[in-house]
């Protein structure tokens, strides 16, 4: 019971989620949108979920003395602060406020500033042109970065309209074909939970 009323919940639960798309049905519409709410409640029980998982996650590396326990006692002082200062209130100027906005969007913007550095490491490293791929790539992308800005129109004016089309062209057929791929691999990773075929979600393999 414990693996087939899972699995049945999923396969009937798939099948409807498939099938209501072409029933334009006023009842069974009611039942998508049903479903709908019924998925923000399993939303709120899965944050639930991974923070009493993050919270014993680093009790147990404080527990045995892991190293870079430090790390976890920031966490929990963090988390502690900001579900206290939640219940008070999120008004501006409240504490949970002053957090976020002090703490919360610094951190976060170092975080992006760090990511640009190793964006600019990887393009580095992609544009050296040792190939043909890599000078064809080099080329495209010199020519959308400065159709993208005013000086690229002020060197010529073909500039923009080459960028327009690189991107409109090559690069929306690459776009539309990993899109493909993408939603032809999440039919297949449907297919497989909905008939049990996948059931990793459940916390095994058989």
């Amino acid at each position: 019971m414990r693996r087939h009323v899972p699995l049945a919940l999923c396969f009937i639960a798939g099948v409807f989620m498939a099938i209501q798309y072409f029933i334009p049905h006023p009842s069974v519409q009611a039942w998508y949108e049903r479903l709908l709410a019924w998925l923000q409640t399993l939303l709120a029980f899965a944050f639930l979920i991974g923070t009493v998982s993050l919270v014993r996650l680093h009790a147990h590396k404080i527990g045995h003395k892991v190293a870079g326990r430090g790390y976890s006692w920031v966490l929990f002082v963090g988390l502690g602060l900001m579900v206290g200062f939640g219940f008070k209130g999120r008004a501006p100027g409240s504490p949970f406020d002053f957090m976020f906005q002090n703490v919360q969007v610094p951190i976060e913007g170092t975080m992006f500033s760090l990511l640009a550095f190793y964006i600019a490491s990887a393009a580095f490293r992609a544009f050296r042109a040792r190939t043909l791929e890599a000078t064809l790539l080099l080329l495209a992308a010199t020519i959308v970065m400065l159709g993208r800005v005013p000086v690229g129109d002020l060197l010529h004016r073909s500039i923009p309209a080459a960028t327009d089309w690189i991107l409109n062209v090559p690069n929306m057929a690459s776009k539309r074909g990993i899109m493909i791929g993408v939603g032809l691999g999440m039919m297949a990773t449907a297919l497989k939970i909905m008939l049990g075929i996948e059931r990793a979600w459940m916390g095994g393999t058989d």
